[in-house]
């Protein structure tokens, strides 16, 4: 299964740390940022299905933060952090772009509750609203783009066909045969090198130049798409 990826921006190292050991007995891939603006900057550039986001930091605000993340990416799921617990604490988070709001002291069980409970309505929403995502590929299938870290990506009919299928079947192994007879709809002749072909096709576009490899080759067997 893919990591999930969350990144906290809290400035007190004691409790960015509690927090991050905390995640990863969860399983979660935690990563920090100690000020506003590296934050910004790791939420802006790095791949993250959550950011747990500290209201007092240094150098920006994290009602700043949460507005600069809302300007390029306005599905990522934010929860706020803070000591302070008043309503209009709480309506300038929500209205800078939060998703949640937690006030500290918390117990560690609420704060895994608030995470499953905002990626699984991430989950639920990018499928309501036509959008597919792996990592930082971005699929909208009713308007037919495609971008990975905010670039366009030019496909034919036949190359969307087939990354939408392959995002659809995220780490699973999918043969020749099988994707022949979705996308092609005809049977898979030995012979025949087609199926490479525009899987190449695809890797030069959404893989060349990207650290993350997302279209795999299982030897014998056919692709896989996956993010780790």
């Amino acid at each position: 299964m893919p990591t999930t990826k969350i990144l906290i921006i809290e400035d007190e190292v004691k409790v960015a740390a509690f927090i991050k050991k905390g995640l990863e007995e969860y399983s979660y891939d935690a990563e920090i940022a100690y000020d506003g603006i590296n934050g910004t900057k790791m939420a802006s550039g790095g791949i993250y299905n959550l950011i747990i986001l500290d209201i007092n930091l240094p150098y920006l605000n994290g009602i700043e933060v949460c507005k600069r993340i809302r300007s390029f990416n306005k599905n990522l799921p934010v929860l706020m952090l803070t000591a302070m617990g008043t309503t209009e604490d709480k309506l300038m988070g929500f209205e800078s772009g939060a998703d949640d709001y937690l006030i500290k002291p918390f117990e560690f069980r609420e704060l895994i509750a608030r995470i499953k409970a905002l990626l699984k309505r991430s989950e639920h929403n990018q499928t309501q609203n036509n959008i597919l995502t792996v990592a930082d590929l971005i699929i909208n299938t009713e308007a037919k783009t495609v971008t990975r870290n905010e670039k366009i990506i030019e496909l034919t009919a036949k190359e969307f066909a087939l990354l939408e299928y392959f995002v659809l079947n995220k780490n699973r192994v999918l043969s020749r045969n099988e994707i022949a007879e979705k996308i092609w709809d005809l049977n898979f002749e030995t012979g025949t090198n087609i199926i490479d072909v525009y899987v190449n096709f695809l890797r030069k576009k959404v893989d060349t130049g990207y650290k993350t490899k997302l279209i795999h080759t299982r030897i014998g067997m056919g692709y896989v798409l996956k993010d780790e």
